[in-house]
């Protein structure tokens, strides 16, 4: 998708993955089905990131057919499996999906390079029910992050107080340079867009939709980012339009 929000902001906007995604957003659609789609989705979206920004090696094996022809080897090439990486669980939305990229990681990397942290994040409301910061309270962080892609799975890139206060507690509390932070999204919005991209203009962000529901007529008509400043993709209590609901209370079950 063309766009003109920056070079570190990337949407794999492909046509198989935004009618799974538009599907997952249906009030119609209940568990198990939601952590169906959700999973798929995932799974795409970390292979896109996996090819996109992680390093390449070239490789030698055997096939089945070395002992008929010993003197050829497949020559191919493959994901770098001494790279690192950190997966982290944004309790609750992001559990899952974290889960999802911890596990599939396996398939590219060495065991002993991946990690899962746990953070639990909660919205913080005023008396107008809108979003005035993230309290991250709990943390589990398992090491470092010195040389490692650092993926962010949360399924609603909304108003950016969770990631910016992910990133900033990494920044500040955890030991080591990361090669990448990476967050990863099924939906953005544009104010989260411009908020995170400002504050951590290092950080990655890769995501499926671009909601931009409540923005000017003019700036739908135009590529995204051209007008900016009348784009809007957030209602007054800080939910995403058309979006897909609060996912973690959707995910869930449990709308608290």
């Amino acid at each position: 998708m063309q766009h003109h929000y920056g070079k570190n902001v990337h949407f794999f906007d492909k046509p198989y993955l935004l009618g799974i995604l538009a599907r997952l957003c249906q009030p119609s659609i209940f568990q198990p089905d939601i952590n169906r789609y959700v999973e798929y989705l995932y799974g795409q979206l970390l292979g896109e990131v996996v090819q996109t920004f992680f390093p390449y090696e070239w490789i030698e094996v055997e096939t089945r057919m070395h002992q008929d022809h010993p003197e050829i080897l497949l020559k191919t090439q493959q994901i770098a499996k001494t790279a690192k990486a950190v997966c982290i669980n944004l309790a609750r939305a992001g559990t899952y999906p974290s889960h999802i990229c911890y596990e599939k990681l396996h398939f590219f990397l060495k065991p002993e390079n991946i990690r899962q942290d746990h953070i639990f994040a909660a919205r913080a409301i005023n008396s107008d029910n809108q979003v005035t910061k993230t309290e991250l309270d709990g943390f589990k962080i398992g090491g470092g992050i010195d040389n490692s892609f650092v993926l962010i799975p949360d399924p609603m890139g909304a108003t950016g107080n969770t990631i910016l206060s992910t990133i900033n507690h990494y920044k500040q509390n955890v030991p080591g340079k990361p090669v990448r932070f990476i967050a990863m999204h099924l939906i953005v919005t544009p104010e989260y867009l411009k908020r995170v991209s400002e504050v951590h203009p290092d950080l990655e962000i890769v995501a499926i939709r671009l909601d931009r529901g409540l923005s000017s007529a003019k700036a739908l008509s135009a590529e995204p980012g051209r007008y900016w400043n009348e784009e809007k993709g957030l209602n007054t209590k800080d939910y995403i339009v058309p979006g897909g609901g609060g996912f973690g209370e959707v995910m869930n079950n449990s709308f608290v």
